[in-house]
């Protein structure tokens, strides 16, 4: 009974102990460049506007050195580039509100993770509120409300662009293309797509688009090491509660047989 409390008691600890704990390994330069990003968004959370600046300044030495020896494809390097740049130029204007600031950090950040995530990605995470925030503009559209709509639509639209230059690093260009002009068509035709007939087609159509871009990057994401540690774990208590059964069945009838015996 103690042997299988033991291995019980093994395979929770192998599932619930953090990764790194499993297999601790020393963090690649992008995971560094990483760990940068993230450290410049909780500053600029903080309001620490001066210690995001210099994490973001640092960043961009780092990946001068990084981008010498790793190869980035041009698109990857556009879309870095241009999300650092804006990062900075927002911490750099003491004008902007601390939301305007955050929500250009965090596009940087979801940018870096894109690059650097093998998995998963960080801006996934984000699908509640965006969803959230297109309902409303289907509702506005439907009760034909204008004003609720061009409000709503304006907070779509932010969180959106918050995500957009990191879903061009996970999916194919013309998933990416299509969604894109499928957005600008709500945003630049505002009126006529609220008096238009065909307005609710065209919101539907977005929905669908927005659901299977969230859906298909959650498919089948997780770590495949957690699932060997799952599956190798598994292995040994079902092993061991097989050997364990059988040493009961045959101390059992052992017991039988020796009962039989003295009879």
């Amino acid at each position: 009974m103690k042997l299988i409390q033991f291995f019980i008691t093994l395979f929770l600890f192998l599932i619930l102990v953090p990764h790194p704990l499993i297999a601790v390994e020393s963090p690649s330069p992008i995971n560094e460049l990483d760990d940068l990003s993230d450290q410049a968004l909780q500053m600029t959370k903080a309001g620490r506007y001066e210690e995001a600046k210099h994490l973001l300044v640092y960043f961009s030495e780092e990946f001068a050195s990084l981008s010498a020896q790793q190869s980035f494809s041009m698109d990857e390097l556009r879309i870095l580039t241009i999300s650092h740049n804006l990062a900075l130029e927002s911490i750099n204007q003491s004008s902007l509100a601390l939301e305007q600031k955050v929500n250009a950090v965090t596009k940087f950040r979801l940018v870096m993770d894109a690059l650097n995530s093998q998995h998963q990605p960080l801006w996934v995470e984000m699908e509640d509120p965006i969803m959230e925030a297109f309902n409303g503009v289907k509702v506005a559209a439907e009760n034909g409300n204008v004003d609720e709509y061009q409000t709503t639509l304006n907070v779509f639209l932010s969180k959106y662009n918050i995500i957009q230059p990191s879903i061009k690093l996970d999916i194919p260009v013309e998933r990416a293309q299509s969604l894109d002009a499928r957005i600008t068509y709500l945003d630049h035709y505002r009126q006529d797509v609220l008096e238009g007939e065909q307005t609710m087609s065209e919101l539907t159509a977005l929905e669908t688009d927005l659901q299977k871009l969230f859906e298909n990057m959650t498919e089948d994401e997780a770590d495949p090491s957690l699932w060997w540690v799952i599956i190798s774990t598994g292995s040994i208590i079902v092993s061991t509660l097989s050997y364990v059964g059988w040493r009961k069945y045959k101390g059992q009838g052992e017991m039988k047989k020796s009962e039989r015996q003295k009879n």
